[in-house]
């Protein structure tokens, strides 16, 4: 007899989910039975949803305009049922000294990381609070525990995600709402990495295998954090994770243990 999907039926929404950690995490949940809707403002978003087939819709949002946000939430509830889990995967980094940060480059990594989080717990919250139940699982970063160099607004922005998580958990705990946090080490992912380690090879004046070298180091497991590590733990969140709440999770290989 077939395992039964823990997800069966279930609406989900994830961000951030047109390539890299949040697509891998809306192709988990399908496969886990949910009906997933597809958010990023990259339109590849789209030409993703349709590869994974039934069961998955796709939205081109820009999650910093709460308008849109609200109206794009109350069409997926119409379409698929209230949200059941919301992953806020999508986010921006930025890297450079902080001599060279701006107050535009500041405003627009907090919109995407902090304000773009927000909006979107604020899209399931009626149905969220109407159900009595639900998951929401935002992503920070190690980087928002300890902060890392020649990434300030990115460290400010990932801090203030931890504290939301925080304080929303708080607020919607009579609503049995679980709110938590994920907080990755540099992923070994498309996208992920060759950001990064871009930014730091030009930055630092290293090799490319010099940085690998550099940050691998400094991980107990000696390993840089995997995509699949962090889609199971997502998993487990929105599955499973009854009695987590208000919690920043550390998937790191050890680099953080706080």
């Amino acid at each position: 007899m077939a395992k039964p999907k823990k997800l069966e039926g279930k609406s989900c929404i994830v961000t951030g989910a047109a390539r890299s950690i949040g697509l891998a995490i809306a192709e988990a949940l399908k496969a886990e039975g949910a009906r997933v809707a597809m958010i990023d403002i990259n339109p590849a978003v789209i030409t993703e949803a349709k590869r994974m087939g039934g069961g998955t819709t796709a939205y081109v949002l820009d999650i910093t305009d709460q308008k849109a946000v609200m109206d794009c939430f109350a069409k997926i509830a119409a379409e698929n049922g209230d949200a059941y889990a919301l992953v806020n995967t999508a986010g921006i980094v930025d890297q450079r000294p902080i001599e060279e940060t701006t107050p535009e480059i500041m405003d627009r990594v907090m919109r995407v990381n902090v304000h773009g989080t927000l909006y979107c717990i604020q899209g399931v919250l009626a149905g969220m609070k109407k159900a009595k139940d639900g998951k929401i699982i935002n992503f920070s970063s190690k980087s928002g525990k300890t902060g890392s160099a020649l990434m300030v607004p990115y460290s400010a922005a990932k801090g203030a995600v931890i504290a939301l998580t925080q304080a929303v958990a708080f607020e919607l705990a009579d609503y049995n709402i679980k709110v938590n946090a994920i907080c990755p080490g540099i992923t070994d992912a498309t996208g992920v990495w060759a950001e990064v380690s871009k930014g730091y090879t030009e930055n630092l004046k290293l090799p490319r295998e010099e940085v690998i070298k550099k940050f691998t180091a400094k991980i107990p497991l000696k390993r840089l954090t995997d995509i699949q590590d962090i889609v199971d733990f997502v998993l487990f969140l929105a599955a499973s994770g009854e009695y987590c709440t208000g919690q920043s999770f550390n998937i790191t290989g050890g680099r953080e243990m706080h």
